[in-house]
């Protein structure tokens, strides 16, 4: 099974000022990337459905700092099932800092049947293998629904360095990528972008510059831990500590 290259990411939530200044500042480093270009704003729509156990088990996981976790999510550009529109099927695998992405595109129908039946039909691939072992053993369910606005910049120098501006992200509790009516997202940190910086090896020379610039400190921000404890408050302390009632 394939997947992207191991990477790391930096995460920061900065606010509107500061995001404004560095889109700016990475100008002589960054450009917009193919998606970013084409969407209406320059803002293009991320969707991802995220599976959990009834027990809370993924989230556990990601609070006690395991080194080697799983996350599995369904990934759609739009807020409508259109069968034009792609969707991902995607396994995010992390190994202490480092971070894999395996991922495969589904169509409409293959969606439809494996939220229906948990079975992707007779097409073979060995991430939508491994997605469905994992639903099956691990009791996955579709718990979790995400959406955000982004924008993407790739490096100008082709090292592939990546930078993400993370715009409105809320999340919701959903059996599927497109629930019936208008749930009602819960926006995770009003007022606040979420900063990504993504790379292989090496953190790019001009990032210690701007971090010491604009005073960017390191969060964690994972958008599936905070969709749990929005979603799901009479499970969770206040400091994040999962508790059974």
């Amino acid at each position: 099974m394939s997947a992207d290259a191991s990477r790391f990411e930096f995460k920061y939530r900065i606010t509107p000022h500061t995001y404004y200044a560095l889109r700016n500042a990475l100008a002589a480093h960054m450009r917009r990337d193919y998606f970013t270009e084409r969407a209406s704003g320059c803002r293009y729509f991320v969707r991802s459905l995220y599976y959990e156990t009834a027990a809370h088990d993924i989230y556990a996981q990601k609070m006690s700092g395991d080194f080697a976790r799983v996350k599995y999510r369904l990934r759609s550009y739009g807020k409508s099932a259109d069968p034009r529109q792609p969707i991902r099927a995607e396994l995010k695998v992390r190994r202490g800092e480092a971070l894999s992405k395996y991922q495969c595109f589904v169509s409409m129908d293959e969606y439809e049947q494996f939220i229906r039946q948990q079975y992707w039909g007779a097409r073979a691939h060995p991430v939508l293998d491994e997605f469905a072992r994992g639903v099956h053993l691990l009791g996955l369910q579709p718990a979790v629904l995400v959406d955000y606005h982004r924008e993407g910049f790739e490096a100008r120098d082709g090292s592939r360095v990546r930078v993400t501006f993370d715009h409105k992200v809320g999340s919701t509790q959903a059996t599927s990528l497109f629930p019936v009516g208008e749930p009602f997202f819960r926006v995770h940190h009003p007022g606040e972008v979420v900063l990504e910086i993504k790379f292989r090896h090496d953190p790019p020379r001009w990032l210690g510059p701007l971090v010491r610039a604009y005073g960017l400190r390191l969060v964690a921000n994972s958008k599936f831990t905070q969709g749990i404890e929005v979603g799901r408050r009479d499970r969770c302390y206040p400091n994040g500590v999962l508790v059974v009632r």
